[in-house]
This record gives C-alpha cells, sequence and structure tokens, in this order.
C-alpha cells in the first residue's frame, strides 16, 4: 500500500466497513483535488472488484456502454455482454455477474465521479436505488462506494437524500484539506524540507490542497513555488479558480458572487448583507447555496459572542479562493517573477496578517491543546464593537470561550520575525479587554493570549498586557481525530 499522509479516522471508517457483518454503502464526497479517490484506491487497492469512473458530459448511452465494458473487464468475461439499454438493466448485469460467482470474502464496488452519470432523464438515480434497496443492502460480502466532486449533485442527492436512499447511507464522509502537520508530512514525504514560516507561506495559497501541494518542486523556496504556481504562463494554480467552482456546483455564477462579495469582507457578513450584495433572493435557495459552500469548505459560519443565530456570521475561509482574488484576478503583472516582487509589498505584508488570522481559526483544536484546554468545552468566536459617538471600537481576532469559567482574548499576529510591543500597542491592548469587559460583562476570568509566528519578547510592555504566549509551531501539532 502507498504512504497515505493523514486521513486515520477516514481509514479507519474504511477498514471497518470491510470487516463488519452487513452491506455497507460509503458515500464520500468533497472539493475538487482533495484526494478522494486516492484514499480510496489506496485502502481498497486489493479489495476492489469493480472501479467505475463516470464520463463527463456522456450521453445515458455512452454512459452505460462504458459501464459495461468496465463489467467486463472486473468481472474477466470473454464473451460479449448483452447490452443494457436502461441503467435497471445495467445493473441487473451487475449483480447477474456477482451472483455467477459471488466472493467468498468483502469486495467493494466503487462507482467514481457519480453525479456524472445522473444525466438528463436517464433514470440513473432511482435505478441505484432499486439496485441497493432490493438486492445490495442484503449482501453482506459487499461495500458500495460512491464518489463524487460535484457537490451540489452529492449534497443534494446523498446526504440531503429524501427519496430512496434516505437514511441508506452507512457512512458519509467529507474529505477535508490537509492540516498544517499534515501538509508538513505530506512535503516531507516529498523530500521538501522547508521550515514551519515557508510552510504557513504555502498553506496561505494552497490551503493544504494534496493535489496542489503535488505540484511544488523539490529545492524550492516558497516564494519560487508561489511565483511559479500562481503566476507564469503555465501554472497549475493560476486559472485554478475558473474551473474550481464549476466544477463543484449547478449554475456556479452565484456560488462565485458570494465568494467573492465575502473576499472584500474580512470580517465576515451576515445572511440579509449577502442577499443584498449579491441581489439573491431570501428563502430556500439562497439557504442552499449557502449549505454547499459551508459543505465544501468554502466558507465558515460563527455566532458572535453575545449574539444569537439570528446574527450568525459568514466568513471566506478557502485559502486558495482568497490569495486567487486578491493577488491573482485582475493583476496587472503576470509572468515569471511576479511573486517575487509582490511578496515584498505592503499589500502582501497587511494581507497576509489576515490570511494568518484564518488559519489559526482552523487549527482550533490545536490552539486548545497548547494552551492545556483539549478536554474542555469552548465556543469560539470573532468579537467587534463598533464604536457610538466618541466611545472606543474594539476587535479581538479570536475569543475561546471556556467552560472551566476563563476566556481567552487571542491577539494573531504574523510576522517574519520577533513581535516587539511597544507602550502604543500595549494601550490599544489593554484598551480591547477594557471596552469586552465593558460591553459583555463576562463572569469569566479574561485572558490575553498573544498567537505568534515568531513570539514576543518579552519585555516591560508584554508582562503588562498578556498572561500568555503561543508560536506558530503549536499549529503544526498532530491532533487525535477519533
Amino acid at each position: 500500500m502507498e504512504q497515505i499522509i493523514g486521513r486515520e479516522s477516514e481509514i479507519q471508517v474504511l477498514q471497518a466497513a470491510l470487516a463488519s457483518p452487513q452491506a455497507e454503502l460509503i458515500a464520500i464526497y468533497g472539493r475538487r483535488r482533495v484526494g478522494k479517490t486516492y484514499l480510496i484506491r489506496t485502502i481498497y487497492e486489493k479489495k476492489i472488484l469493480l472501479d467505475f469512473t463516470g464520463l463527463n458530459d456522456a450521453i445515458t448511452a455512452e454512459q452505460i456502454e462504458n459501464f459495461t465494458l468496465t463489467l467486463a473487464t472486473a468481472f474477466k468475461v470473454t464473451d460479449p455482454l448483452p447490452a443494457p439499454t436502461n441503467w435497471l438493466q445495467a445493473f441487473r448485469l451487475l449483480i447477474n455477474l456477482w451472483e455467477a460467482k459471488p466472493p467468498r470474502k468483502k469486495r467493494v464496488i466503487f462507482l467514481d465521479e457519480f453525479p456524472w452519470l445522473d444525466t438528463p432523464k436517464s433514470g440513473f438515480l432511482a435505478a441505484f436505488d432499486h439496485f441497493w434497496n432490493s438486492w445490495a443492502s442484503r449482501q453482506k460480502n459487499i461495500v458500495v462506494v460512491i464518489c463524487g466532486s460535484a457537490a451540489s449533485w452529492m449534497i443534494q442527492n446523498i446526504v440531503r437524500n429524501k427519496g430512496g436512499l434516505h437514511n441508506r447511507i452507512t457512512q458519509r464522509l467529507r474529505l477535508q484539506p490537509f492540516n498544517l502537520y499534515e501538509t508538513s508530512l505530506y512535503l516531507k514525504s516529498k523530500r521538501i524540507n522547508l521550515d514551519q514560516y515557508s510552510i504557513l507561506q504555502l498553506y496561505m495559497v494552497t490551503g493544504g490542497i494534496p493535489q496542489y501541494l503535488k505540484d511544488i518542486k523539490v529545492g524550492e523556496s516558497a516564494i519560487q513555488a508561489i511565483d511559479r504556481l500562481c503566476f507564469s504562463d503555465d501554472g497549475g494554480l493560476k486559472d485554478e479558480f475558473k474551473y474550481l467552482y464549476q466544477a463543484l456546483f449547478d449554475n456556479a455564477e452565484k456560488h462565485i458572487c458570494i465568494v467573492k462579495i465575502l473576499a472584500d469582507k474580512p470580517s465576515g457578513m451576515t445572511r440579509t448583507e449577502i442577499i443584498n450584495a449579491c441581489q439573491l433572493s431570501s428563502g430556500g435557495s439562497f439557504s442552499k447555496l449557502i449549505d454547499e459552500l459551508l459543505e465544501s469548505g468554502f466558507i465558515t459560519q460563527y455566532v458572535p459572542f453575545g449574539k444569537t443565530s439570528k446574527d450568525m456570521i459568514y466568513k471566506l475561509c478557502d485559502e486558495y479562493s482568497l490569495f486567487y482574488l486578491k493577488f491573482i484576478e485582475n493583476s496587472k503583472s503576470t509572468g515569471k517573477g511576479t511573486w517575487l516582487l509582490k511578496s515584498t509589498g505592503q499589500s502582501w505584508t497587511s494581507w497576509s496578517g489576515y490570511a494568518f488570522e484564518n488559519i489559526c481559526l482552523r487549527h482550533i483544536p490545536q490552539i486548545k491543546k497548547a494552551l492545556g484546554i483539549s478536554g474542555i468545552y469552548t465556543e469560539q468566536s470573532v468579537w467587534r464593537y463598533a464604536p457610538k459617538n466618541d466611545e472606543a471600537g474594539a476587535q479581538i481576532d479570536l475569543l475561546i470561550d471556556r467552560q472551566d469559567n476563563c476566556m481567552n482574548l487571542c491577539e494573531i499576529k504574523f510576522t517574519n520575525a520577533e513581535f516587539i510591543i511597544d507602550k502604543k500597542y500595549a494601550d490599544e491592548l489593554e484598551n480591547k479587554r477594557t471596552v469586552f469587559l465593558q460591553k459583555c460583562q463576562p463572569k469569566k476570568s479574561v485572558f490575553i493570549t498573544l498567537l505568534s509566528t515568531f513570539g514576543v519578547k518579552q519585555n516591560e510592555q508584554y508582562w503588562r498586557v498578556a498572561q500568555n504566549q503561543l508560536k506558530m509551531n503549536v499549529l503544526f501539532e498532530p491532533i487525535d481525530n477519533f
């Protein structure tokens, strides 16, 4: 078996399915290039009896012909198979071949790019419903895995299915991008040895997507890799945005509108603000758009501290999309060397601070581990107070509300050296804490925690305002996902 980085909980689910005494129907989905197919084929390498992939933009007859040809190869049939004219007949043919020589041990049927098979008026989904409910679910020696990148289709027709597959999925796996620990392991497995600061820079662009990381070359610096992937004429990430959302969502223009609007609002937006900005109608159709973006990991949601779910804030959290919309789309300069110049500019300096905040919010379990509160229930949010009249406003990058009667007000700083707190900045931190205490009046102990790349110099101003500090290395810690 080839080496797999991370994916411990997913691997456990897949292996348990082989050991279970009943039929298993596993749905695996996630964004483009996150490694879904690789995971299934690697874990089930010697267990897959049928490995079938749908054809993109093919008509029903072509899909069925491809399915039949794949059946002949999988079951080692030498004589020509009867040609099915519909999906009911095609699945019946699969059943007949299976029953003609039943496997002694549990075997896997892997149907990849599943959504592509559901062509207009094909009857595919109804036929698959019938195949599973009337036959496959009764076989003790079968695991059926359905996989697809078309998030809209997978979410609405499989994950949220109200018909024949309702509650029939035995396991649902949403494959996420690598975290920083997994990204570091992956790069090392490719003999790419970079320091944590460089890996952070790469993560701000790739977001831990394995296929993006795969294109990084041995001996490149982070800046060189970003320059080649994002700005050279044949760079793999230069035009990825154009295909990413179209491959995932039906009528992706509305999804893209939401993504672009949120990219311009780092602090996030409410439901009403998004609807007005994109000129969308409220109701079920908008909820579907938001649900699909959330399920696919492009946006995140949180309730501001002291507010209710009515005040839900949505933020764009996909690193690649954020980087593309800021530095690649509408860029006046392109070609080799572009990023070597841009990476030293003020635009990158200010943007990287926000990108680092975003990464920290993705690594809350690691932050909790470093604070020694992994076992304590917490709620995370971002808090802001807009001043009225002559009042002082305040913004808290990350607020960790703990069940042990404490709160951490986390200040996040991305710098290329040790951060030094001067009197002016110390006054700002004290003001943040004061405003928060006045406006929220929490009946808890409130600590100021500094989270930075290379640490904070412990001078007089540090001891005046901070209770503890964390460095970027804590974000690279492994976390038990079980």
